[in-house]
């Protein structure tokens, strides 16, 4: 490996470019522009800094030709771009000092930057976090997705309840992407397939009589630490093909002239449109090919500028399928070399197969995506062909495996056909298709292997791995907390920053009580900036030396935000009833979104803000407990909380969590977690020791059993367990809706009652809540002795080096994609003209 290279990041050009942006752009002097016209011109200053590594990038892959990455993700939850990308740069400081000398705070110009709406949960910020690792470990990687033009929603909390406005991010434009028209791909929809013959009798076949979109790339740079290298993210926005068509307009068929702008204009609106209707699962399938099918043309287009045996495509780039959502990048490559490029369907086969890997981020069946064959065929005639064929042959190896094995073919295929009882089932499809097939925890990739793709793995157990999860420490601890990013690299160095397991060395501190009280001033002042935070924000008064207890990730109800709830209640209650009650004053804080669509989870939005309007209005209780819920959870958001974070809530129903990485995030900056033994919670206990943490709740077999076994009777600890009852009750008896008593009945019935569709409390939080009340107890014990609980605390932080997404993509690459790292001049001074004219003062 070359020595890593600098970044020289020039400071004056800096503060030219961005007075002569702010004159150049919006005909202002410094004095007369708002903050926004600063974030703007001081981004495309720092752009035009960017630019120069990121073409020193492109031409190191062009002279070594290096095997790339696509990762193809519905998602990339970025967060702001422009004080990562400086860190990245190692330019923060110089661009702060540069902004101050022109009167500006570089934390209000950062607050200027919206999040990037490309994504909502878990699965985004993976796929975020994976870039900018490749780019620090210096592997060539374009990740492609969509440029959403509202993401999934900005969510507003009205009278308690979740309320979903369209999130504008592109309000003022994104100044650090560049838009790439040269590069747009044609995306067909609908249509028939016919069929031709060629030279030798061999049948061809083309698509006819489609609609059509342009896919247009806008390119924003994901830049490696203090390396100088760029990594791209290639987002694909949807333009028509034909803008206006006059004939129709002139015939008064007003609908057929703009026909083509509507079809583009839908595509990229939103993420996730709301699919309990068929336009919406319409729009979803047609999101999906979309970017799958603009990246593999473009991928393919690519490889065939410089090399001309398409049968060699898989030595120089692998397809990696973030979840199912990209499955169509495999009967799509098959359609791209067959019918662009005849080949026959074996090579096809040979080189989709070698190129295609699948990452499996969900044990939930209801996740695995299935579409109905009457809207897959209809909007993708040629591509349900090929599957359709795929399927079939498939089918015939089943047959050849099993036939005479002495077991059930036919349970065989019910299990494991790509179409069956009127569905396409598209993580069968990645499997069959896929040269690899990943989970994200070593439990989860168990219980895929043992359960939930048992059949597959019994079939291809060469093809199953596990990839632990991992979240990059540049973003969640040294940008996000940089008062203990700088007590870190005070005690063990700077080399956690691009290796995170050098962290470990803080162990030696734990015990110390210098090093303890440090710790614990530092937690102070972040907590005391969260509280600012919920002040400005919520207009609660929340205390800093209270518990802060911290929920924050997508609302699902696996994720059990209502057994947390429900135990706020149960606290509630017993200070209520005892006056004496001993506990530590708590504030317990929620952020999370709702998918539209979902009764129960935004319902239980309503619960935790109405119970929040309850006792934190309650002055007998003298504000022992206080109840926030943060609106609109983000990344930027999350960082305040991560660096502020006392207790993890990592709660979820055993079994049923392929990893989290709110987890990692919130034991990277010293939170203690209380979990269940489920997802990578397994891991970060064999990491820190069950003794750092509060564990408790059913195991995953313990869980799988009871479902295995058509669940279990809550009726019986509703019977017999007073304080679940009396929280149960408090549900439809007015305690928390006076107005609407009945409001929360459907979450108390699906607690109680079975349907034919699901059990009684099919995420067992009744069955949970005595052993999580106990674990909580603990929590308030320990917190007490604030010698233990900064040892613990400082050695959660100094456990979780596994966890860097550097880890994992090292794993990626040495078990799934076989990258080589590209070498790269050891210097890339900035040069002194920038890319834009800059006239010298």
């Amino acid at each position: 490996m070359t020595k890593r290279p600098t970044f020289k990041f020039d400071k004056e050009l800096f503060k030219r470019s961005v007075e002569y942006n702010v004159r150049s752009m919006y005909r202002k002097d410094m004095e007369d522009a708002t903050a926004q016209m600063i974030f703007q011109a001081s981004a495309h200053a720092l752009r035009d800094q960017i630019i120069d590594c990121w073409m020193n990038t492109q031409k190191a892959f062009e002279e070594q030709e290096p095997k790339q990455l696509v990762y193809l993700s519905m998602e990339f939850l970025m967060g702001r771009a422009f004080g990562n990308d400086a860190i990245n740069l190692q330019a923060y400081q110089p661009i702060a000092d540069a902004l101050s000398e022109l009167g500006f705070d570089i934390n209000a110009i950062e607050d200027e930057e919206p999040d990037a709406a490309l994504g909502n949960g878990g699965l985004g910020r993976l796929a975020a976090c994976f870039l900018d690792s490749l780019a620090t470990l210096r592997y060539p990687a374009y990740g492609c997705g969509i440029r959403y033009h509202y993401g999934m929603f900005k969510q507003k909390i009205e009278h308690g309840q979740q309320v979903e406005v369209p999130d504008n991010w592109l309000k003022h434009g994104n100044p650090l992407e560049i838009r790439r028209p040269e590069y747009t791909e044609e995306v067909h929809f609908g249509g028939y397939v016919t069929s031709y013959q060629v030279d030798g009798g061999r049948t061809m076949f083309r698509q006819e009589g489609y609609q059509c979109v342009n896919a247009v790339p806008y390119d924003m740079p994901v830049i490696g630490y203090g390396n100088g290298f760029v990594d791209t993210l290639r987002i694909w926005d949807a333009e028509p093909v034909e803008e206006f068509r006059l004939d129709s307009f002139d015939k008064g068929d007003y609908e057929k002239a703009v026909e083509d702008t509507n079809l583009a204009k839908l595509i990229t609106e939103v993420l996730y449109p709301c699919d309990d209707h068929y336009q919406g699962k319409e729009l979803r399938l047609k999101q999906q090919y979309f970017f799958v099918s603009a990246s593999i043309q473009q991928a393919v287009n690519k490889y065939l500028t410089g090399n001309k045996d398409l049968m060699k495509l898989p030595e120089k780039y692998v397809f990696q399928m973030n979840d199912t959502h990209p499955t169509l990048t495999i009967p799509e490559l098959m359609r791209i070399l067959m019918d662009e490029h005849a080949m026959q369907w074996d090579e096809a086969w040979h080189v989709t197969t070698s190129c295609c890997a699948y990452t499996n981020h969900t044990i939930m069946a209801e996740a695995l995506e299935k579409w109905p064959i009457e809207l897959f065929s209809k909007l993708l005639p040629r591509i349900y062909q090929i599957v359709e064929e795929i399927n079939r042959r498939f089918l015939l190896d089943v047959h050849a495996k099993y036939d005479n094995a002495g077991v059930n073919v036919q349970d065989k295929i019910r299990s494991m056909a790509i179409i069956f009882n009127g569905q396409v089932r598209m993580a069968n499809l990645a499997i069959v298709a896929s040269f690899s097939v990943n989970g994200v925890a070593a439990l989860h990739t168990k219980i895929l292997e043992e359960e939930v793709l048992k059949d597959f793995y019994d079939l291809y157990p060469q093809k199953f791995s596990n990839k632990t999860n991992g979240i990059t420490q540049r973003r969640f601890l040294l940008h996000a907390n940089p008062l203990l990013a700088e007590w870190v690299t005070a005690h063990v160095g700077e080399d956690w920053i691009t290796d995170l397991s050098k962290i470990s060395d803080l162990k030696l501190y734990a015990d110390d009580p210098k090093a303890q009280k440090e710790f614990a001033q530092i937690r102070f002042r972040n907590k005391q900036r969260l509280a600012a935070y919920i002040r400005e924000h919520n207009g609660i008064e929340v205390d800093p030396h209270s518990i802060f207890d911290v929920q924050v990730k997508r609302l699902h109800e696996y994720k059990r935000q209502l057994l947390n709830i429900m135990h706020v209640m149960y606290l509630y209650n017993c200070l209520k009833a005892d006056p004496n009650f001993k506990m530590n004053k708590r504030t317990f804080i929620f952020g999370a979104k709702a998918a539209a669509g979902y009764v129960n989870a935004k319902l239980t939005i309503k619960l935790i803000n109405s119970v929040a309007d309850v006792i934190n209005n309650d002055d007998s209780i003298n504000g022992m407990i206080k109840v926030v819920f943060i609106e609109d959870y983000r990344v930027s958001n999350a960082e305040i909380i991560f660096a502020a974070s006392d207790v993890s809530e990592q709660i979820s129903t055993a079994s049923k969590e392929a990893s989290g990485t709110s987890n990692m995030k919130l034991m990277l900056n010293g939170a203690l977690t209380i979990g269940t033994m489920d997802g990578a919670n397994v891991e970060i206990a064999e990491e820190v020791g069950r003794e750092n943490m509060f564990i408790f709740g059913l195991s995953s077999a313990e869980v799988l059993k009871y479902e295995n076994n058509g669940g279990y009777d809550p009726y019986e600890i509703f019977n017999n367990d007073q304080n679940v009852r009396q929280v149960l009750m408090q549900l439809v008896n007015g305690t928390y809706s006076a107005d609407n008593p009945e409001l929360f009945r459907p979450l108390y019935d699906s607690l109680l009652k079975s349907s034919p569709q699901n059990p009684a409390d099919r995420y067992f939080i009744l069955k949970d809540f005595e052993s999580y009340a106990a674990a909580q107890r603990e929590v308030d014990k320990a917190y007490s002795d604030q010698k233990k609980w900064m040892k613990m605390s400082i050695l959660n932080t100094a456990c979780s080096g596994k966890f860097s997404s550097d880890r994992t993509i090292q794993e990626y690459v040495r078990d799934i994609w076989h990258l080589k790292q590209v070498s790269f001049p050891e210097d890339i001074p900035a040069k002194k003209s920038g890319t834009r004219a800059v006239p010298a003062k």
